[in-house]
């Protein structure tokens, strides 16, 4: 069996961190199985086009309103879990006049000696200046002091190459609530941090590659 090198999605380690104990290999062994077979699907596609059409078009929730009746049947009771925060969270922009999207790009991380894909959703650019790089969260639950603050360090200190002079910003669409960086937490700390749990999460991806190979010789 040929090796696959350690790589998570932002989302992907940021849920790892999230976790505690044997969780946390138990997650990464999941992630690597997920992988090999080159599998996973995205059901929140349709929401994110919704919510970037009314903030581009200025149409004030009228796509999201109608999202819901555009999705399969098996996705219509998560939609619409989802809409009335995004519903939230668009309102919260302000006038929509004020506000356009803006094009973000993806940034590969290298934290400790895992590679990490950094990829928001979607940017922003107000008229007075400001710009914000955003990114969703759509679990049932809303997303943890680890996962925050992995997610808009990591995103922040790859600014440059994703949207030049943004904020980073994590929206839990279910409750509607932004999240931005804590003007107390020290980067240098966080980075530290952050390498520990990545050097962790190599060891247990390894170490899951060797029960496979066993696994398989067995068989």
């Amino acid at each position: 069996m040929s090796t696959i090198p350690p790589y998570a999605t932002m989302l992907g380690f940021t849920r790892y961190v999230s976790r505690t104990g044997p969780a946390k290999a138990t997650f990464v062994g999941g992630l690597r199985r997920q992988r090999e077979r080159r599998s996973g699907f995205n059901p929140h596609g349709q929401l994110v086009k919704a919510l970037k059409a009314d903030i581009a078009f200025r149409t004030g929730g009228s796509y999201l309103a109608g999202v819901v009746g555009l999705v399969k049947d098996r996705w219509k009771p998560l939609y619409s879990s989802l809409r009335s925060g995004a519903q939230a969270y668009l309102t919260s922009l302000g006038d929509p006049a004020q506000v356009n999207l803006a094009q973000t790009r993806d940034a590969i991380a290298t934290v400790g000696p895992l590679a990490v894909k950094i990829n928001p959703h979607f940017g922003l650019r107000y008229d007075d200046g400001r710009r914000e790089a955003v990114r969703l969260h759509f679990d049932e639950e809303p997303p943890g002091t680890d996962a925050v603050t992995a997610m808009l360090h990591l995103m922040a200190s790859h600014m440059d190459q994703i949207l030049p002079n943004a904020e980073p910003v994590l929206v839990d669409v279910r409750r509607g609530v932004t999240h931005r960086l804590d003007a107390a937490a020290r980067p240098a700390h966080v980075e530290s941090w952050l390498a520990g749990e990545a050097a962790a999460f190599t060891a247990m991806w390894a170490a899951t590659a060797t029960d496979t190979t066993t696994t398989s010789t067995a068989a």
